[in-house]
């Protein structure tokens, strides 16, 4: 019996140390966002993601505070944080949850840049989709890096509002978004 319970300790213990050194993390993301149109080019900036890559389990998680978006134009900020755009007090932030869907072809103990399939959920002023994405994901020197570059198609369909008037073509209907990261081992 007290094999058992002194086997059961120690696997535990072992899954558990496992798990840890599994989990990245970064709370520096990047992510860009921009809209092409015939009238105007909008870009706005945001280093404040923060995201944990699960390698045992593929778990992807990353949350933007969506306030901490950066723009060029003061006013255009302000008005991408109104309620009838992105309405920031009430939704403060943008969540992907999701999972690696080829695991076994990214080797996290390894060296290398390993091209990563990704789906999930998008949520975006309390509008929830599935997604499904491509990312390059690199392991070099103990240090994962991420990148991905995707739409975001018809960015109404999640709540998002449009100038109103003659500014109402200035805002694409698709969403280009450019993430990337650099994670550090979870150690909690």
């Amino acid at each position: 019996m007290k094999k058992r319970i002194l086997f059961a300790i120690a696997f535990s213990a072992a899954a558990t140390i496992t798990n840890a050194q599994s989990r990245w993390i970064t709370r520096s993301g990047q992510a860009i966002i921009y809209s092409h149109t015939v009238a105007e080019d909008i870009s706005a900036g945001n280093n404040n993601v923060t995201s944990l890559i699960d390698a045992a389990t593929g778990d992807v998680a990353i949350s933007l505070p969506v306030q901490s978006f950066q723009f060029e134009k003061a006013l255009m900020q302000e008005h991408f944080n109104q309620p009838n755009f992105m309405d920031s007090r009430q939704y403060p932030k943008i969540t992907f949850k999701g999972k690696i869907v080829n695991p076994a072809a990214i080797n996290f103990s390894k060296d290398g840049t390993y091209n990563a399939d990704v789906a999930g959920d998008l949520t975006i002023k309390g509008v929830t989709k599935p997604i499904a994405e491509k990312a390059s994901i690199t392991i070099a020197n103990g240090r994962v890096s991420v990148q991905s570059k995707f739409l975001v198609k018809d960015i109404g369909s999640y709540g998002v509002g449009k100038p109103m008037g003659s500014k109402k073509k200035n805002v694409a209907d698709d969403i280009e978004v450019s993430f990337t990261a650099q994670y550090d081992k979870n150690n909690e």
